[in-house]
């Protein structure tokens, strides 16, 4: 079978994730077509071509599908409509639209695991703050958006009664909240032929303010019969989707031994940036050898890793400027990824740095003096 690198890729969406992607992509020569709402995505500048345009809108979507071979996404809130109607015109869409309308929706996403067997935590929908009265005794709980949340926003923690104040007034879910031993992810990846493959366990920790990302470990310090446990549950979702691409899967490691999926992002995800100098193969280029059906990469470590999330000063808004960055870059072991992003905002994903060595130990000892190294600001 020839491969061939002429095929028109589009992706709607043209942040970091798509930028990485695209770094991935010119490896095999392939040129990308991206659309986005930011006139200066961090994209912009690495496609063969740039759209600014609304990648929530039919009309503009089906325009933009229309000139391409195959469209892919880099985050779920897209018209899934369109590409619906897109590949019924003989498109391929690559995570396909019927995946995507049930995990754009995380009440959807929850009634899924719910019917297909995939433990999950408990969880009730909700149709304003209103309806949190009448689960009190549910508490404490996690409230949840069911449509466009992401990097720690849409989501809140309700303890107690006196914090439904804090709930959204909007359809949402609100899931039992699980005592876990630790937060991990599986990073998975599967073609049109069937195959599969994912990344080993990771452990995440998680920035107390902002809800999302801090530090990512690679390996995980659970028990191989945890790691086996979490894979194959991994492995389950993608195949009970039928998913063609790359699925991120969140889940909880509980201190009673289970492990419950939390909830699962459709595209490359911020849990497998450490992939890029820890694995054979990438997070980013798995997602493209799984859309273009080709055979999956070894996903086995290189190296012990940490990645460290460069975000935003808390107190700055503006132009950004790196504080710090000569410093960091005595690190061994360090590589650091800036997102083309110009202007900066309190937690703002600005970039990630990844830390490579032989102990995980040390390299924790590092990433933290390391994240103290490096400031955000605006000029």
């Amino acid at each position: 079978m020839s491969f061939n690198p002429n095929i028109k890729i589009g992706v709607l969406g043209g942040g970091q994730l798509g930028r990485m992607m695209i770094q991935s992509a010119m490896n095999y020569n392939l040129d990308i077509k991206s659309m986005d709402p930011d006139p200066n995505a961090p994209c912009k500048n690495l496609v063969s071509e740039f759209v600014n345009g609304d990648i929530t809108d039919f009309e503009q979507v089906i325009a933009f599908g229309e000139e391409c071979d195959l469209i892919t996404v880099e985050i779920e809130n897209v018209n899934v409509e369109a590409l619906e109607v897109l590949e019924a015109q003989g498109k391929k869409v690559f995570p396909q639209p019927s995946v995507l309308k049930i995990i754009k929706d995380k009440g959807e996403q929850k009634q899924f695991y719910l019917d297909n067997d995939i433990p999950t935590s408990e969880f009730v929908f909700i149709n304003d703050k209103s309806d949190l009265e009448d689960y009190i005794d549910f508490l404490p709980a996690v409230n949840k958006l069911r449509t466009e949340g992401y990097d720690g926003r849409g989501v809140q923690v309700i303890k107690k009664e006196a914090d439904i104040v804090k709930a959204f007034d909007a359809k949402s879910i609100l899931e039992k909240f699980v005592d876990y031993d630790k937060e991990i992810s599986v990073i998975v990846a599967r073609n049109e032929k069937g195959e599969t493959k994912a990344f080993p366990v990771v452990e995440l920790e998680y920035h107390p303010e902002a809800n999302l990302v801090e530090f990512l470990f690679s390996p995980s310090s659970l028990s191989e019969e945890m790691r086996t446990k979490a894979k194959n549950l991994a492995m389950d979702v993608i195949t009970k989707l039928d998913m063609v691409g790359l699925l991120a899967v969140e889940m909880f490691a509980t201190k009673d031994g289970q492990v419950l999926v939390n909830e699962v992002a459709p595209r490359t995800h911020n849990s497998g940036h450490h992939t890029i100098e820890g694995n054979i193969t990438s997070q980013f280029e798995q997602h493209i050898r799984a859309i273009l059906n080709l055979p999956l990469g070894e996903t086995e470590i290189i190296d012990p890793a940490v990645m460290i999330n460069l975000l935003g000063h808390p107190d700055h808004t503006g132009i950004a400027t790196y504080e710090g960055i000569d410093e960091a870059m005595t690190f061994s072991g360090m590589h650091i990824h800036l997102y083309g992003k110009k202007n900066t905002k309190p937690f703002r994903k600005m970039g990630h740095a990844t830390l490579v060595g032989k102990d995980l130990k040390e390299l924790k000892s590092k990433a933290r003096a390391f994240k103290e190294s490096i400031k955000i600001k605006a000029i």
